[in-house]
């Protein structure tokens, strides 16, 4: 029986069920992919909001080291892909990412917290699913891969954190935190239909 009480993640309103690291470890090829969109994915997001926010005191010190090391983190995914014999493919989204931001709100500064959040629950999430794969994954050259990258998601939600913290009183984030907490539950929520649509933000968590 798989055990998920590896990946317990502060941030997070539940944790990843044992329903989908099972799914993730049969289908270990479209979760790597997927991986890699994620992980380019959040170099693009780190980018946008260091120009969104082009003058904003400390922003681009912090962003642009960590859109550089997601980069890495995708050319690393890519090279054991090709090892592999695979390399970049298009999938299809679990709209994951979609649905938190339709929940991000329009007005600043609170879009600027609301964004910071939710790139900080995609953070905890990635990190906490990675830490799964890298204890139940069958094959030596993933765990290899998911474990190695494990401090480096750790330090990125850790270091949207302290932007919120910078920039609002706790009193104002962790109310927030907790809200969006529940909207990233709710994206995650259902059963897969079907077994190769399996990905890195999939549904699959336990239920509350």
């Amino acid at each position: 029986m798989v055990s998920t009480s590896v990946a317990s993640i502060r941030w997070l309103a539940s944790p990843t069920s044992a329903s989908w690291v099972q799914q993730a470890i049969s289908r270990p090829m479209e979760v790597l992919i997927d991986h890699a969109h994620c992980e380019r994915k959040a170099a693009r997001s780190a980018v946008q909001l260091m120009f969104r926010y082009l003058c904003e005191p400390g922003l681009g010190e912090v962003l642009s080291p960590l859109a550089r090391e997601e980069l890495e983190h995708f050319e690393q995914v890519l090279a054991l892909l090709k090892a592999r014999g695979r390399y970049l493919e298009p999938l299809p989204s679990p709209g994951y990412g979609g649905f938190l931001a339709k929940h991000i709100r329009k007005g600043e500064p609170l879009r600027m917290l609301d964004s910071f959040l939710v790139a900080g629950l995609i953070e905890a999430r990635s990190h906490e699913r990675m830490a799964l794969l890298a204890e139940h994954s069958p094959e030596q050259d993933l765990k290899d891969l998911y474990g190695s990258l494990l401090l480096s998601e750790a330090r990125h939600f850790g270091l949207y954190w302290v932007l919120c913290e910078q920039r609002w009183d706790r009193s104002v984030i962790v109310p927030r935190l907790e809200e969006l907490a529940q909207v990233e539950v709710q994206a995650l929520t259902g059963e897969l239909e079907n077994p190769e649509d399996v990905r890195m933000h999939s549904v699959g968590v336990e239920s509350r």
